[in-house]
Protein backbone atom coordinates (compact mmCIF):
# COMPACT_ATOMS: atom_id res chain seq x y z
CA UNK A 1 0.00 0.00 0.00
CA UNK A 2 2.95 2.12 1.18
CA UNK A 3 4.62 1.63 -2.47
CA UNK A 4 0.98 2.65 -4.35
CA UNK A 5 0.90 6.01 -2.30
CA UNK A 6 4.44 6.66 -3.05
CA UNK A 7 3.40 6.40 -6.83
CA UNK A 8 0.81 8.52 -6.40
CA UNK A 9 2.92 11.21 -4.70
CA UNK A 10 5.23 10.90 -7.87
CA UNK A 11 3.27 13.17 -10.24
CA UNK A 12 2.12 16.06 -7.31
CA UNK A 13 5.89 16.16 -6.36
CA UNK A 14 7.60 16.73 -9.60
CA UNK A 15 4.58 19.53 -10.05
CA UNK A 16 6.15 20.94 -7.24
CA UNK A 17 9.92 20.53 -7.98
CA UNK A 18 9.35 22.30 -11.26
CA UNK A 19 8.09 25.47 -9.53
CA UNK A 20 10.84 24.94 -6.84
CA UNK A 21 13.40 25.27 -9.68
CA UNK A 22 11.53 27.97 -11.30
CA UNK A 23 11.15 30.28 -8.05
CA UNK A 24 13.96 29.29 -5.48
CA UNK A 25 10.88 29.71 -2.99
CA UNK A 26 9.34 26.26 -1.44
CA UNK A 27 6.10 28.94 -0.44
CA UNK A 28 5.92 30.30 -4.53
CA UNK A 29 6.13 26.79 -5.48
CA UNK A 30 3.08 25.53 -3.34
CA UNK A 31 0.79 28.25 -4.55
CA UNK A 32 1.31 27.76 -7.93
CA UNK A 33 0.96 23.88 -7.38
CA UNK A 34 -2.54 24.64 -6.00
CA UNK A 35 -3.54 26.82 -9.09
CA UNK A 36 -2.33 24.01 -11.60
CA UNK A 37 -4.04 21.71 -9.51
CA UNK A 38 -7.66 24.53 -9.50
CA UNK A 39 -6.52 24.85 -13.05
CA UNK A 40 -6.73 21.14 -13.92
CA UNK A 41 -9.94 20.30 -11.85
CA UNK A 42 -11.87 23.71 -13.08
CA UNK A 43 -13.25 21.97 -16.24
CA UNK A 44 -15.07 19.18 -13.51
CA UNK A 45 -16.01 21.91 -10.45
CA UNK A 46 -17.51 23.72 -13.28
CA UNK A 47 -20.11 21.13 -14.42
CA UNK A 48 -20.46 20.52 -10.52
CA UNK A 49 -20.86 23.86 -9.77
CA UNK A 50 -23.38 24.46 -12.43
CA UNK A 51 -25.83 20.88 -11.38
CA UNK A 52 -25.92 22.64 -8.30
CA UNK A 53 -26.77 25.82 -9.03
CA UNK A 54 -29.63 24.35 -11.07
CA UNK A 55 -30.25 22.24 -7.71
CA UNK A 56 -30.64 24.90 -5.97
CA UNK A 57 -32.78 26.56 -8.25
CA UNK A 58 -35.43 24.22 -7.85
CA UNK A 59 -34.93 23.53 -4.19
CA UNK A 60 -38.26 25.29 -4.29
CA UNK A 61 -40.33 23.01 -6.49
CA UNK A 62 -38.85 19.72 -4.46
CA UNK A 63 -40.00 21.10 -1.40
CA UNK A 64 -43.48 21.25 -2.85
CA UNK A 65 -43.27 17.57 -4.50
CA UNK A 66 -42.07 17.17 -0.60
CA UNK A 67 -44.55 17.80 1.12
CA UNK A 68 -47.51 16.38 -1.90
CA UNK A 69 -46.26 13.34 -1.65
CA UNK A 70 -44.93 13.37 2.02
CA UNK A 71 -47.27 9.60 2.05
CA UNK A 72 -45.99 8.17 -1.34
CA UNK A 73 -42.39 7.87 -1.41
CA UNK A 74 -42.92 6.15 -4.98
CA UNK A 75 -44.41 8.95 -6.84
CA UNK A 76 -42.14 11.39 -5.14
CA UNK A 77 -39.53 10.26 -6.35
CA UNK A 78 -41.12 9.90 -9.95
CA UNK A 79 -42.11 13.39 -9.83
CA UNK A 80 -38.28 14.13 -8.74
CA UNK A 81 -36.53 12.34 -11.54
CA UNK A 82 -39.05 14.11 -13.82
CA UNK A 83 -38.48 17.40 -12.47
CA UNK A 84 -34.72 17.19 -12.77
CA UNK A 85 -34.96 16.09 -16.13
CA UNK A 86 -36.84 18.87 -17.24
CA UNK A 87 -34.57 21.66 -15.22
CA UNK A 88 -30.81 19.73 -16.79
CA UNK A 89 -30.23 18.64 -12.89
CA UNK A 90 -27.81 15.67 -11.99
CA UNK A 91 -27.67 15.11 -8.30
CA UNK A 92 -24.32 12.86 -8.31
CA UNK A 93 -22.64 15.34 -10.69
CA UNK A 94 -20.57 16.99 -7.72
CA UNK A 95 -19.72 13.99 -5.34
CA UNK A 96 -16.72 12.53 -6.87
CA UNK A 97 -15.46 15.69 -7.52
CA UNK A 98 -15.83 16.95 -3.88
CA UNK A 99 -13.72 14.57 -2.35
CA UNK A 100 -11.06 14.83 -4.72
CA UNK A 101 -8.91 18.01 -2.79
CA UNK A 102 -8.58 15.03 -0.02
CA UNK A 103 -6.08 12.97 -1.45
CA UNK A 104 -4.50 15.22 -3.26
CA UNK A 105 -3.87 17.10 0.43
CA UNK A 106 -2.36 13.29 1.68
CA UNK A 107 -0.17 13.51 -1.10
CA UNK A 108 1.16 17.00 -0.45
CA UNK A 109 1.63 16.13 3.18
CA UNK A 110 3.96 13.05 1.97
CA UNK A 111 6.01 15.30 0.14
CA UNK A 112 6.15 17.84 2.28
CA UNK A 113 6.67 15.21 5.74
CA UNK A 114 9.05 13.14 3.34
CA UNK A 115 11.55 15.88 1.37
CA UNK A 116 14.10 12.98 0.36
CA UNK A 117 12.22 9.84 -0.68
CA UNK A 118 8.96 11.88 -2.26
CA UNK A 119 10.68 15.14 -3.36
CA UNK A 120 13.87 14.50 -4.52
CA UNK A 121 12.83 10.68 -4.98
CA UNK A 122 15.78 9.33 -3.27
CA UNK A 123 15.42 6.02 -2.73
CA UNK A 124 15.44 4.30 1.01
CA UNK A 125 19.14 2.99 0.89
CA UNK A 126 20.58 6.71 -0.04
CA UNK A 127 18.72 7.73 2.68
CA UNK A 128 20.16 5.64 5.42
CA UNK A 129 23.26 6.48 4.19
CA UNK A 130 22.70 10.35 4.71
CA UNK A 131 21.19 9.04 8.44
CA UNK A 132 24.18 7.19 9.32
CA UNK A 133 26.85 10.57 7.52
CA UNK A 134 24.83 13.00 10.43
CA UNK A 135 25.41 10.57 13.03
CA UNK A 136 28.94 10.23 12.30
CA UNK A 137 29.21 13.69 12.14
CA UNK A 138 28.22 14.01 15.52
CA UNK A 139 24.42 15.61 15.38
CA UNK A 140 22.02 14.73 18.01
CA UNK A 141 19.68 12.03 15.79
CA UNK A 142 16.64 12.43 18.53
CA UNK A 143 14.17 14.36 15.96
CA UNK A 144 15.75 12.53 13.46
CA UNK A 145 14.76 8.90 13.76
CA UNK A 146 12.81 6.63 16.50
CA UNK A 147 14.49 6.63 19.86
CA UNK A 148 14.08 3.22 21.55
CA UNK A 149 12.19 3.63 25.03
CA UNK A 150 14.77 1.27 26.95
CA UNK A 151 18.41 2.21 25.84
CA UNK A 152 17.74 6.04 24.29
CA UNK A 153 19.72 4.21 21.68
CA UNK A 154 18.32 4.84 17.45
CA UNK A 155 15.71 2.00 17.06
CA UNK A 156 16.32 0.03 14.38
CA UNK A 157 14.78 -2.45 12.33
CA UNK A 158 16.47 -5.13 9.99
CA UNK A 159 19.45 -2.79 10.84
CA UNK A 160 18.02 0.27 9.17
CA UNK A 161 17.60 3.21 11.37
CA UNK A 162 13.52 4.33 12.31
CA UNK A 163 12.68 7.71 10.71
CA UNK A 164 10.64 9.68 13.26
CA UNK A 165 7.44 11.56 11.97
CA UNK A 166 9.28 14.86 10.49
CA UNK A 167 12.85 12.86 10.75
CA UNK A 168 13.30 13.71 6.68
CA UNK A 169 12.59 17.30 7.47
CA UNK A 170 14.86 17.73 10.12
CA UNK A 171 17.97 15.66 8.30
CA UNK A 172 17.75 17.85 5.26
CA UNK A 173 18.12 21.09 7.57
CA UNK A 174 20.74 19.36 8.93
CA UNK A 175 22.67 18.19 6.56
CA UNK A 176 21.93 22.01 5.01
CA UNK A 177 22.91 23.83 8.05
CA UNK A 178 26.58 21.64 8.76
CA UNK A 179 27.20 21.51 4.92
CA UNK A 180 27.76 17.70 5.01
CA UNK A 181 28.63 16.23 1.37
CA UNK A 182 25.28 14.88 -0.17
CA UNK A 183 24.66 11.82 -2.60
CA UNK A 184 23.52 11.85 -5.93
CA UNK A 185 20.16 14.03 -6.86
CA UNK A 186 20.20 15.42 -3.52
CA UNK A 187 19.39 19.33 -3.66
CA UNK A 188 19.17 21.88 -1.46
CA UNK A 189 15.88 23.09 0.22
CA UNK A 190 14.97 26.86 1.03
CA UNK A 191 12.27 26.14 3.42
CA UNK A 192 12.01 30.20 3.92
CA UNK A 193 8.73 32.12 2.71
CA UNK A 194 8.16 35.62 3.66
CA UNK A 195 10.60 35.28 6.72
CA UNK A 196 8.93 32.27 7.76
CA UNK A 197 9.77 28.37 8.45
CA UNK A 198 7.50 26.11 6.67
CA UNK A 199 8.67 23.31 7.92
CA UNK A 200 8.13 24.76 11.29
CA UNK A 201 4.84 23.36 13.24
CA UNK A 202 2.60 26.16 14.82
CA UNK A 203 1.74 24.34 17.93
CA UNK A 204 5.31 23.85 18.50
CA UNK A 205 5.85 28.08 18.70
CA UNK A 206 2.78 28.50 20.75
CA UNK A 207 4.85 26.43 23.15
CA UNK A 208 7.74 28.59 23.04
CA UNK A 209 6.30 31.59 22.06
CA UNK A 210 8.47 34.55 21.19
CA UNK A 211 7.33 38.42 20.40
CA UNK A 212 9.02 38.12 16.46
CA UNK A 213 7.47 37.71 13.20
CA UNK A 214 9.21 34.45 12.60
CA UNK A 215 7.17 33.01 15.31
CA UNK A 216 3.85 35.71 15.19
CA UNK A 217 3.73 34.76 11.35
CA UNK A 218 3.78 31.19 11.36
CA UNK A 219 0.67 31.31 14.23
CA UNK A 220 -0.99 32.94 11.83
CA UNK A 221 -1.00 30.63 8.84
CA UNK A 222 -3.75 27.91 10.81
CA UNK A 223 -5.95 31.13 11.75
CA UNK A 224 -5.64 32.42 8.16
CA UNK A 225 -6.50 29.01 7.18
CA UNK A 226 -9.27 28.55 9.00
CA UNK A 227 -10.70 32.15 8.27
CA UNK A 228 -10.23 31.65 4.40
CA UNK A 229 -12.42 28.40 4.25
CA UNK A 230 -15.45 29.97 7.04
CA UNK A 231 -15.62 33.03 4.04
CA UNK A 232 -15.36 30.05 0.89
CA UNK A 233 -18.09 27.65 2.84
CA UNK A 234 -20.40 31.00 3.85
CA UNK A 235 -20.13 31.92 0.12
CA UNK A 236 -20.75 28.27 -1.18
CA UNK A 237 -23.59 28.06 0.83
CA UNK A 238 -25.71 30.75 -0.46
CA UNK A 239 -25.85 28.63 -4.09
CA UNK A 240 -26.63 25.46 -1.96
CA UNK A 241 -30.11 24.15 -1.85
CA UNK A 242 -32.57 24.97 0.67
CA UNK A 243 -32.71 22.66 3.10
CA UNK A 244 -35.43 21.87 5.79
CA UNK A 245 -35.31 22.67 9.54
CA UNK A 246 -32.67 19.51 10.19
CA UNK A 247 -30.49 20.35 6.81
CA UNK A 248 -30.02 23.43 7.32
CA UNK A 249 -28.91 23.05 11.36
CA UNK A 250 -26.74 20.50 10.05
CA UNK A 251 -25.08 22.61 6.90
CA UNK A 252 -24.46 25.66 9.11
CA UNK A 253 -22.74 23.31 11.75
CA UNK A 254 -20.76 22.35 8.89
CA UNK A 255 -19.81 25.63 8.03
CA UNK A 256 -18.05 26.23 11.56
CA UNK A 257 -16.94 22.94 12.05
CA UNK A 258 -14.50 22.47 8.79
CA UNK A 259 -12.67 25.53 9.36
CA UNK A 260 -11.97 24.37 12.72
CA UNK A 261 -11.09 21.42 11.80
CA UNK A 262 -8.66 22.83 9.29
CA UNK A 263 -7.11 25.20 11.91
CA UNK A 264 -6.46 22.41 14.31
CA UNK A 265 -4.86 20.37 11.71
CA UNK A 266 -2.64 23.53 10.37
CA UNK A 267 -1.66 24.13 13.65
CA UNK A 268 -0.33 20.02 14.45
CA UNK A 269 1.37 20.02 10.73
CA UNK A 270 4.11 21.37 9.11
CA UNK A 271 3.08 25.77 7.97
CA UNK A 272 3.57 24.25 4.53
CA UNK A 273 0.26 22.64 4.41
CA UNK A 274 -1.43 25.49 5.84
CA UNK A 275 -0.04 27.53 3.13
CA UNK A 276 -1.48 25.09 0.14
CA UNK A 277 -4.73 25.76 2.66
CA UNK A 278 -4.60 28.97 2.37
CA UNK A 279 -4.39 29.10 -1.30
CA UNK A 280 -6.61 26.30 -2.26
CA UNK A 281 -9.32 28.23 -0.05
CA UNK A 282 -8.42 31.89 -1.80
CA UNK A 283 -8.00 30.42 -5.04
CA UNK A 284 -11.53 28.68 -4.61
CA UNK A 285 -13.09 31.85 -3.37
CA UNK A 286 -12.30 33.44 -6.58
CA UNK A 287 -13.49 30.74 -9.05
CA UNK A 288 -16.85 30.57 -6.98
CA UNK A 289 -17.41 34.18 -7.24
CA UNK A 290 -16.45 33.99 -11.11
CA UNK A 291 -19.11 30.96 -11.32
CA UNK A 292 -21.77 32.47 -9.55
CA UNK A 293 -21.83 35.45 -11.44
CA UNK A 294 -20.94 33.95 -14.89
CA UNK A 295 -23.61 30.56 -14.51
CA UNK A 296 -26.43 32.92 -12.62
CA UNK A 297 -26.73 35.09 -16.18
CA UNK A 298 -26.27 31.71 -17.55
CA UNK A 299 -29.03 29.88 -16.07
CA UNK A 300 -31.43 32.72 -15.98
CA UNK A 301 -30.86 32.67 -20.12
CA UNK A 302 -32.01 29.03 -19.51
CA UNK A 303 -34.58 29.19 -17.42
CA UNK A 304 -36.02 32.15 -19.67
CA UNK A 305 -35.64 30.19 -22.69
CA UNK A 306 -37.39 27.20 -21.26
CA UNK A 307 -39.93 28.95 -20.10
CA UNK A 308 -40.47 30.55 -23.59
CA UNK A 309 -40.22 27.11 -25.20
CA UNK A 310 -43.24 26.45 -22.49
CA UNK A 311 -45.25 28.82 -23.62
CA UNK A 312 -44.43 27.79 -27.60
CA UNK A 313 -45.64 24.52 -26.78
CA UNK A 314 -48.77 25.72 -24.58
CA UNK A 315 -49.72 27.81 -27.39
CA UNK A 316 -49.34 25.56 -29.93
CA UNK A 317 -51.70 22.81 -28.03
CA UNK A 318 -54.34 25.41 -27.58
CA UNK A 319 -54.28 26.24 -31.02
CA UNK A 320 -54.43 22.37 -31.67
CA UNK A 321 -57.51 22.05 -29.13
CA UNK A 322 -59.19 25.16 -31.01
CA UNK A 323 -58.59 23.72 -34.32
CA UNK A 324 -59.95 20.38 -33.17
CA UNK A 325 -63.17 22.15 -31.14
CA UNK A 326 -63.58 23.98 -34.96
CA UNK A 327 -63.49 20.85 -36.70
CA UNK A 328 -65.73 19.00 -34.05
CA UNK A 329 -67.99 21.35 -34.46
CA UNK A 330 -68.18 21.66 -37.64
CA UNK A 331 -68.42 17.80 -37.91
CA UNK A 332 -71.94 18.02 -35.48
CA UNK A 333 -73.19 20.88 -38.09
CA UNK A 334 -72.89 18.28 -40.98
CA UNK A 335 -74.28 15.84 -38.57
CA UNK A 336 -77.44 18.67 -37.63
CA UNK A 337 -77.85 19.61 -41.32
CA UNK A 338 -77.93 16.03 -42.77
CA UNK A 339 -80.67 15.27 -39.91
CA UNK A 340 -82.48 17.85 -40.03
CA UNK A 341 -82.77 17.53 -44.27
CA UNK A 342 -83.75 13.56 -43.24
CA UNK A 343 -86.20 15.19 -40.56
CA UNK A 344 -87.83 17.05 -43.45
CA UNK A 345 -87.99 14.49 -45.91
CA UNK A 346 -89.40 12.06 -43.50
CA UNK A 347 -91.62 14.64 -43.04
CA UNK A 348 -92.58 15.63 -46.92
CA UNK A 349 -92.92 12.26 -47.03
CA UNK A 350 -95.08 11.66 -44.61
CA UNK A 351 -97.33 14.63 -45.65
CA UNK A 352 -97.35 13.58 -48.61
CA UNK A 353 -98.64 9.86 -47.84
CA UNK A 354 -101.09 11.89 -45.80
CA UNK A 355 -102.27 13.66 -48.82
CA UNK A 356 -102.74 10.44 -51.25
CA UNK A 357 -104.49 9.14 -48.54
CA UNK A 358 -107.34 11.49 -48.32
CA UNK A 359 -107.63 12.47 -52.14
CA UNK A 360 -109.50 11.31 -54.91
CA UNK A 361 -111.37 12.69 -57.60
CA UNK A 362 -114.99 13.64 -57.40
CA UNK A 363 -116.14 11.51 -60.11
CA UNK A 364 -115.27 7.75 -58.13
CA UNK A 365 -117.43 9.56 -55.01
CA UNK A 366 -120.35 7.78 -54.09
CA UNK A 367 -121.73 8.94 -51.08
CA UNK A 368 -118.74 9.13 -47.81
CA UNK A 369 -117.11 6.62 -49.79
CA UNK A 370 -113.79 8.16 -51.62
CA UNK A 371 -113.80 6.35 -54.76
CA UNK A 372 -115.08 2.88 -56.11
CA UNK A 373 -112.27 0.66 -57.87
CA UNK A 374 -112.59 -0.18 -61.35
CA UNK A 375 -114.86 1.34 -63.84
CA UNK A 376 -116.96 4.54 -62.41
CA UNK A 377 -120.00 3.92 -60.32
CA UNK A 378 -123.42 4.33 -62.27
CA UNK A 379 -126.49 3.24 -60.64
CA UNK A 380 -128.27 2.19 -63.23
CA UNK A 381 -125.60 0.52 -65.17
CA UNK A 382 -127.30 -3.24 -64.68
CA UNK A 383 -130.50 -2.08 -64.89
CA UNK A 384 -132.92 -4.48 -67.04
CA UNK A 385 -134.08 -1.54 -69.03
Amino acid sequence: MSTIGYYICVPFAWLVRLFYDLTNSYGVALILFTLVIKLIMLPFQMKSKKSMMRMSRVSGQMQDLQKRYAKNQAKFQEEMQKLYEEEGVNPMSGCLWSFLPLPILMALYSIIRQPITHFMMLSKDVLQTVVQSVADAGVDLTNIVMMDKVTGAPALKDGLYQMAAYGQINLVKAVQEMGLSTPDGWFNVNYKFLGLDLTATPWEYIKSFTFTWAVIGVILIPILAGLSQFVFSKLTMKTQPQADAAGGASMKSMMYMMPLFSVYIAFIMPAALGVYWIAQSVFSLIQEAILNKTFSAKLSEEEEARFQARQADRQRRMEEARVQEQQRKQEEQKKKTLREKQQAAQAAKAVKAAKAATSTTEAGRVGDRPYARGRAYKADRYDET
